[in-house]
């Protein structure tokens, strides 16, 4: 299977999904990176930036999280970078709806890449991916192991951008996380 041609075609399929656009603003943005990569970054949904683009995690929470990628020895050709919702909400915050639907495609992304770790971002990321209300506060930096698969819990950059208290963990948690990857 070529799994770039895979992600290609789920692409196409979110750009002219009429579920994906309601309710939402911009372009498709589904997700982008190593079709091979032994870790995937989910996040929540696309922001403005993202959503004049098509590309994931180019505004400011996309500059923290891209820096330090960078910083615990990744690149950007190594990891693939997505959300559960493919498009920009028009309230901003995505509805449960918004996320169900996002899922399918999304589940579809992770079984083509089939990545060793899953680092969810925040807690739309965990709802999608968990189907569980995960409390951040308490279960950032820890690793939860389901269906043979491992998945990190932590802050979505948008939070270590605007509490420091949070952006002090969340630089403490990705230092652990290059341990997480050479392990």
């Amino acid at each position: 299977m070529n799994q770039q041609k895979e992600l290609d075609k789920i692409a196409k399929e979110i750009e002219s999904c009429k579920e994906c656009k309601k309710d939402s603003i911009g372009v498709a943005v589904p997700g982008e990176g190593n079709p091979n990569a032994d870790i995937v970054f989910i996040g929540e949904a696309p922001g403005k930036q993202e959503a004049k683009t098509g590309r994931p995690f180019i505004g400011r929470s996309g500059k923290l999280l891209r820096s330090l990628i960078e910083q615990v020895g990744l690149k950007d050709e190594d990891v693939y970078i997505t959300s559960p919702v493919k498009y920009l909400p028009e309230r901003g915050t995505p509805s449960k709806q918004q996320i169900a639907h996002g899922k399918k495609y999304l589940d579809r992304q992770l079984d083509i890449i089939n990545p060793k770790i899953i680092v969810l971002l925040g807690k739309v990321a965990c709802l999608a991916v968990l189907n569980e209300d995960v409390p951040i506060a308490k279960m950032h930096g820890q690793i939860l192991k389901r269906d043979g698969k491992q998945y990190v819990v932590e802050y979505h950059p948008a939070a270590a951008l605007r509490f420091q208290k949070i952006r002090k963990v969340f630089l403490e948690d990705f230092k652990k996380l290059v341990d997480i990857v050479r392990s």
